[in-house]
């Protein structure tokens, strides 16, 4: 019955990884060729349903950590997942006159590459149980460019929304309401902001750790 149960696991996890795996190849596919063909403002209208399936797709992983079908930490995966997905949503998504920047084939760009390889090398370990040594280096090396690109797009593109989200008062709850409850959305994305500065580094730090005790653990084996 565990080897069943264990086998089962490794399928689901299998499809998981490499359904988002070809979502997020769709991401980069669409985004170089429309940056060759028409320029930067219209990589988002080109990219938008594989980003938002695909980028919606990793709240399963935060399930995936909670339930103990992976080892991967909540601490690091959850604020991660979390702001990828307000800046996809809460961001890009929701205030259309900051979707033609440069910016934003910077963020995808970044984030496709890094899950492309992150999604291949969980894809072939569940299904195979081997990964290549040069993917494993790209999956722990690359995140030393993709990181800060991808970051600083993030923080850029919320920056320049902000304007956008005084103006509208989307997604604001004002008194007086039957709860008695207010809620401003161009503050909250302020707080946003203002985490991005002690929590990138942090996790900046966690994936120079993580990369030394797996490519040690390699250098071992």
């Amino acid at each position: 019955m565990a080897g069943l149960s264990s086998l089962l696991k490794r399928l689901y996890l299998s499809i998981y990884n490499w359904t988002v795996f070809v979502g997020w190849f769709q991401v980069l596919f669409f985004s170089v060729k429309t940056l060759i063909e028409s320029g930067h403002q219209n990589v988002y209208n080109a990219v938008e349903k594989p980003l938002l399936l695909a980028q919606s797709a990793a709240v399963l992983e935060i399930l995936h950590g909670l339930v103990g079908l992976v080892r991967s930490p909540i601490t690091s995966t959850l604020p991660q997942i979390s702001s990828r997905l307000f800046v996809t949503w809460g961001i890009l998504w929701s205030f259309p006159q900051i979707q033609n920047h440069v910016l934003v084939s910077t963020l995808v760009i970044s984030w496709s590459i890094t899950e492309i390889i992150r999604y291949s090398f969980f894809g072939l370990k569940e299904a195979f149980g081997v990964i290549p040594s040069w993917l494993k280096w790209l999956r722990y090396s690359t995140f030393f460019l993709m990181y800060p690109i991808g970051i600083s797009s993030e923080v850029g593109l919320i920056y320049l929304s902000l304007p956008y989200i005084k103006e509208s008062e989307k997604y604001c709850v004002r008194m007086p309401n039957t709860w008695n409850f207010s809620f401003d959305y161009f503050y909250a994305a302020i707080c946003v902001l203002l985490i991005y500065v002690p929590g990138s580094p942090h996790l900046y730090g966690y994936m120079i750790g993580q990369r030394k005790r797996a490519l040690a653990k390699s250098k071992g084996e």
